[in-house]
């Protein structure tokens, strides 16, 4: 009898094992390149007292020590054993991550993950995987978008480590970052990333302001340049939520017309460049700076380049006038209203 249960047990996990072949080997893959990340780290505390460490590197590690205490004690964020840790990436990119899209819907592709839900978006440590799943979904009909990642959480299940890549950031982009990441382990709701990343991005926002001038001072140099472009990235942002709408608009007429694809692909490129290429206009006369990039006929990206505006600045202003209007801009009551409202994991 229990050589027979035995057997059934082999069977099934056998059978589990093929039909998530795919999520096992992509789960093995992350597992061995975090692995390989918290293997080599150094403790903070070893690097400050290493003469053979730059003064300069010592201070960022200690800025990155103030601004999280600074998230636990002004913004009620949970603490953690987050960025204790050290790792050198030697100017080498970490992670990739892929975003795509419905090629007539700004609406995302998601991924489904065991205990922490769907994603719409997926990160591999091994840049040749992330081209092969992206061509792999170029296949099946979807828009892709790959690029790089600058950090990640782990939502307190691991010690997430400073990055080196992250020392090279400016104090305001680098309190955003670090608040933005420790947002995700004091509230993560499953399956609803675009209210964790959106809640995450205002955090960040609102704690980069708020760290700032208390450490430098409301005329500071370091506020004054964070403010600066945080105007402009607002804005950006803004303009390609417009832009989805635009593009929302045309996808539905396509439905009624019913174009063949080299018609609505051609209608889809031209009204992705032109709300590109608008953006220039967003600060005429008031300010020059540098356009993100310089779009083309021959390089317009496609709806996975919205997903990401979409999944980090779609809810902004809704969180803005409820932390206003009905907490009067008291952070650690409107935090505590927060995770009483959605459970965590």
């Amino acid at each position: 009898m229990f050589r027979k249960i035995s057997a059934v047990i082999v069977i099934l996990l056998l059978i589990l094992g093929f039909y998530y072949r795919d999520l096992i080997s992509y789960g093995w893959m992350q597992a061995k390149g975090q692995a390989t990340i918290l293997l080599n780290v150094q403790d903070v505390e070893e690097i400050l007292r290493d003469p053979s460490y730059p003064d300069s590197l010592k201070s960022r590690i200690r800025l990155i020590e103030e601004i999280k205490q600074f998230g636990v004690d002004s913004l009620g964020l949970s603490p953690s054993k987050n960025y204790t840790t050290f790792y050198n990436q030697h100017g080498k990119p970490l992670m990739w991550v892929i975003n795509a899209s419905e090629r007539y819907q700004i609406k995302a592709y998601k991924w489904t993950f065991p205990i922490i839900g769907t994603f719409p978006y997926k990160g591999y440590f091994d840049s040749t995987r992330a081209v092969v799943e992206e061509q792999e979904l170029i296949k099946s009909g979807l828009d892709t978008d790959i690029g790089e990642a600058s950090a990640w959480s782990t939502l307190g299940y691991l010690k997430d480590p400073i990055l080196s890549s992250m020392l090279r950031r400016r104090e305001g982009s680098l309190a955003n970052l670090i608040l933005h990441e420790l947002t995700h382990g004091t509230l993560f709701v499953k399956n609803d990333l675009e209210l964790n990343e959106n809640l995450a991005s205002f955090v960040g926002d609102l704690g980069a302001i708020r760290f700032l001038t208390q450490k430098y001072g409301a005329d500071s140099k370091q506020l004054k340049a964070y403010e600066f472009s945080k105007k402009y990235n607002d804005a950006y942002a803004q303009h390609m939520l417009r832009g989805i709408s635009k593009l929302d608009s045309l996808y539905k007429t396509f439905g009624y017309n019913n174009p063949d694809s080299l018609i609505k692909d051609s209608l889809k490129n031209k009204t992705i460049l032109k709300i590109l290429n608008d953006a220039d206009t967003l600060f005429a006369n008031q300010i020059t700076l540098k356009p993100k990039s310089v779009w083309t006929e021959k390089n317009v990206p496609n709806n996975a380049y919205f997903i990401g505006y979409q999944t980090y600045k779609s809810k902004q202003n809704q969180f803005r006038e409820e932390f206003e209007t009905k907490f009067g801009r008291d952070f650690k009551k409107y935090l505590s209203y927060l995770k009483e409202k959605y459970p965590s994991l």
